[in-house]
C-alpha cells in the first residue's frame, strides 16, 4: 500500500510540469501503462488531477482549493513564537511580530526584553504606522500604487525630530525599505529607542507579517543594534520557509559596529523596577 500511495503522489510533481499523458506518468514512474492509469484515475476521482480533452492528465482544481485552504489555515504567529523566543534569548531584546490588516499594522505577538527598561507595547495594539520598522516592511510590500494611496492617506505625526514628515519623504523610505529587503526606526518614535525589521514571506514571495528587535539607548546604542540585524533577517528566513517551505532570497547586511550587549544567558533580577517605554 504505502508503494501505492508513494507512486501516486509521485505524480502530482509530474503534472506540475505540465499536461502529461499515460506514457509519460508511466515512464517516469517506471511502471505498467494499466497501473498508472488505475493510479491517475483515483486521482481523478479525488480531483486531483483531471483528463483533458486530449487525453492528457493535468492537476485538478480540487488540489488547488485544498492548497489555498491550508495556506489561509497557516497561523504565522504559532509558526514564529518559538524563533521569537529563541532570538529573545540569544540577545535579550524586545522581540516583536506584527501584521497588516485592515488599513492598519497590529502587534500579534511580542517576547519580553530581560533587561529592566522594556518596550510600552501590547499585542493587538495598532503601531505607529508611519515610522516602525515593521509597518515600513509590510506596506513596502504593496503596489506601487497601494503604497501610494497609503502614504496620502496618513497624517504624520512628529513624534520626535527623527520622525517621516510627510507622503512623499514616507514613500522613499518605503522603496529603500523594498530595495534592500529590511527596515529600522532609529528614534523615530522615540528618541531614545532603536528597531530593526525583517519580512516573513509566504509562498508566493508576497510579505505576510514583519519581525523586529527593539532596544532602548540605556541598554545598547543605536550602531550595536545594528549588528544584530543578519540575525534578525535569518531568525524571519527561517520563520518563512517553515510558513512557506520556500527559501527566501536575503540580502546579508555586515556588521559595521562593535558587538551589541547580549542579555545574560540567564535572566538577572533587577535592584528597581521595571520601566515601559514606547517604542
Amino acid at each position: 500500500m504505502s508503494q501505492t500511495v508513494d507512486r501516486a503522489l509521485s505524480i502530482l510533481p509530474l503534472l506540475a510540469e505540465g499536461p502529461a499523458g499515460l506514457g509519460q506518468v508511466a515512464d517516469r514512474l517506471g511502471v505498467h501503462k494499466s497501473t498508472a492509469l488505475r493510479l491517475l484515475r483515483t486521482l481523478h476521482e479525488h480531483g486531483l488531477v483531471y483528463r483533458q480533452a486530449d487525453q492528457r492528465y493535468r492537476l485538478g482544481a480540487r488540489l488547488f482549493a485544498l492548497a489555498q485552504e491550508a495556506v489561509e489555515n497557516l497561523d504565522v504567529r504559532e509558526i514564529a513564537h518559538p524563533h521569537l523566543v529563541a532570538l529573545n534569548e540569544k540577545v535579550g531584546h524586545t522581540i516583536h511580530l506584527a501584521v497588516y490588516e485592515e488599513n492598519e499594522v497590529l502587534y500579534i505577538d511580542k517576547v519580553e526584553s530581560r533587561y529592566p527598561v522594556r518596550m510600552y507595547s501590547r499585542i493587538g495594539k495598532p503601531v505607529a504606522i508611519t515610522v516602525a520598522a515593521v509597518a515600513k516592511l509590510l506596506l513596502a510590500d504593496l503596489s506601487e500604487p497601494e503604497r501610494r494611496a497609503v502614504a496620502e492617506k496618513l497624517d504624520y505625526p512628529a513624534y520626535t525630530a527623527r520622525s517621516t514628515p510627510n507622503a512623499p519623504a514616507f514613500l522613499r523610505e518605503l522603496e529603500k525599505v523594498r530595495e534592500q529587503g529590511w527596515a529600522t526606526d532609529l528614534g523615530g518614535h522615540e528618541e531614545s529607542i532603536n528597531c530593526i525589521g525583517a519580512p516573513i514571506r509566504g509562498a508566493d514571495g508576497r510579505v505576510v507579517a514583519a519581525m523586529s528587535m527593539s532596544a532602548p539607548n540605556v541598554v545598547v546604542t543605536a550602531e550595536e543594534l545594528l549588528t544584530l540585524l543578519p540575525l534578525v533577517r535569518r531568525t524571519a528566513d527561517a520563520i518563512s520557509r517553515e510558513y512557506s517551505g520556500a527559501v527566501p532570497v536575503s540580502k546579508e547586511t555586515p556588521a559595521k559596529a562593535a558587538p551589541a550587549k547580549a542579555a545574560p544567558s540567564t535572566p538577572s533580577t533587577p535592584s528597581t523596577p521595571s520601566k515601559e517605554v514606547t517604542p
